[in-house]
């Protein structure tokens, strides 16, 4: 398991050094810790806590090539947003997320430049400098309250971690329990750290659920976060409405997102919220997201280099909505001011270009990034209420959300949770409306892809939508939700440094089907 310890302690300690103080994430420290003392305190813990949290958004560490594709969480986030239906890529561009546009990254396992070595490694290093920071709870000095601070963030990145990767290397939960998921570590990792054959999608899940319960309880009783890429009780909530969505566990979900709301000091977004480029963490509405200042820029290596369509990446693989999900937004939706028909470059109408993302400062490269906003708690209540059949409660969460989007939208008239067998199938039904909704207001945030998984749907692209002929899909088998077409090849590099797991028990299908 060599690619797992690879960043444990000492990457903890060389991330600290571009990492922040206790005061700024911005700021770095000017004393070196030996390891022992860096997990000592509450205060101490905050210089390897605060270098983790830029990892999730540093471009190229997590591979050795392809670092233009490789920046944390947004980059996974868009990676799995044009896996989906929704969004467009009109063409291959630089070549940056076209593969996974295409499904055509899984044969790449062998390889440390592609998906499968960044998000195994990626997840497992936060996961593994979680672990040495949650080794310390019951000896870290401090007050109670900066502990449970410290412990609730660690805990939360843990559970966050392994619940990507279930999300990325097995089916969804619910009818897949037994399928076989990822190896579990809750210990710190060292060189010679025996590796752990993969445990199941429940055993995982019982992980997760038990992380995220736990950091819920810590951070109830924890010190206010310092920074808004810290994880706090609204956004740990989230989380673990996030997952339970997943596990299809309806009341946890409801219950989970309203507190996220109640804990929350964030607004519905309106204005400068939506309309200013999604690169201000500080907007009202945001609950989690990263910061970054000009040394701290990816340039290339960012979302915005990618999502707008004036220059650089997004220039030649630019980024739209599909015709019949804009078509969803009522003449008088604000978001429809999101995208643009008309081509930046030369005036012609190529389709519903983006513009909802954009640099804060193209001069400098600058944007922060948005990771969680509350808009996905009102709409994770509606959906969990409708799920458990309360349709009263769900229209109310829904038009809340939506009297803030369009004047006249209404889904008075609107009940029961039938979905289409494709996306694309109509039923009319409230949840059909929720999740409609939720499609729009997350679109390019999110990663469409998880839901489609998690809600057993098949999906088709076509020409009418707007999709190029080369990424129609007509090879993959995207139909079916029972597919492995979006389940991800393990890396090689796992199956050589660790031996438990091999090649030949233990790979996931390269294939759409075993």
């Amino acid at each position: 398991m060599k690619k797992i310890i690879k960043y444990t302690l000492v990457a903890l300690l060389s991330a600290s050094a571009v990492a922040c103080t206790e005061d700024s994430l911005n700021t770095a420290p000017t004393t070196s810790m030996s390891g022992e003392s860096l997990f000592s305190t509450a205060g101490a813990a905050l210089v390897p806590l605060n270098g983790l949290y830029r990892s999730m958004y540093t471009a190229g560490w997590s591979t050795t090539g392809n670092t233009h594709q490789c920046f944390g969480i947004s980059a996974y986030n868009l990676m799995a947003d044009v896996m989906a239906d929704d969004h467009i890529m009109s063409g291959q561009g630089s070549g940056w997320f076209w593969f996974d546009c295409l499904y055509n990254v899984k044969p790449r396992y062998t390889s440390g430049a592609w998906r499968s070595y960044d998000l195994w490694n990626a997840y497992y290093t936060w996961i593994s400098n979680a672990n040495y920071i949650i080794a310390y709870e019951e000896t870290m000095g401090g007050s109670t309250a900066d502990v449970n601070s410290i412990m609730g963030q660690a805990y939360t990145i843990r559970a966050y971690s392994y619940f990507m990767l279930a999300q990325s290397f097995a089916r969804t939960y619910v009818g897949h329990e037994s399928d076989p998921c990822a190896p579990i570590y809750t210990e710190p990792t060292v060189a010679g750290t025996q590796g752990k054959p993969r445990s199941t999608v429940k055993e995982v899940y019982e992980q997760i659920t038990s992380d995220i319960n736990h950091a819920v309880t810590l951070l109830e009783s924890a010190s206010p976060k310092k920074h808004i890429s810290h994880f706090d009780l609204a956004s740990a909530n989230g989380i673990k409405a996030r997952i339970a969505l997943v596990m299809e566990d309806w009341n946890t979900a409801f219950t989970a997102a309203t507190a996220a709301i109640n804990a929350s000091s964030c607004k519905i977004g309106t204005g400068s919220d939506l309309f200013s480029g999604m690169n201000n963490a500080d907007a009202n509405n945001v609950m989690w997201g990263a910061q970054i200042i000009s040394d701290q820029a990816g340039m290339y290596a960012s979302l915005f280099a990618h999502m707008q369509g004036a220059k650089y990446h997004g220039n030649t693989a630019r980024k739209q909505i599909t015709k019949p999900l804009y078509a969803k937004m009522g003449r008088e939706d604000v978001r429809r001011e999101w995208w643009n028909t008309e081509d930046p470059a030369n005036g012609s109408k190529t389709g519903y270009q983006q513009v909802k993302f954009d640099f804060a400062d193209i001069s400098i490269w600058t944007g922060d990034y948005i990771w969680m906003r509350i808009e996905e708690m009102y709409l994770m209540a509606a959906e969990a209420a409708c799920q458990k059949g309360d349709d009263a409660t769900a229209r109310q969460y829904l038009e809340t959300f939506m009297a803030k989007r369009d004047p006249n939208y209404t889904a008075v008239n609107k009940s029961g949770k039938a979905m289409g067998a494709l996306t694309s199938d109509e039923t009319g039904s409230l949840l059909e409306a929720i999740i409609d909704q939720r499609r729009i207001e997350l679109w390019g945030e999110f990663g469409r892809i998880y839901d489609i998984r998690r809600l057993k749907q098949g999906f088709k692209r076509t020409e009418a939508m707007g999709w190029p002929t080369a990424a129609l899909l007509n090879s993959t088998d995207t139909q079916n939700p029972e597919s492995y077409a979006w389940v991800l090849t393990i890396p090689q590099a796992e199956f050589d440094g660790n031996a438990n797991m091999t090649l030949e028990a233990d790979q996931n299908p390269i294939g759409d089907h075993k």
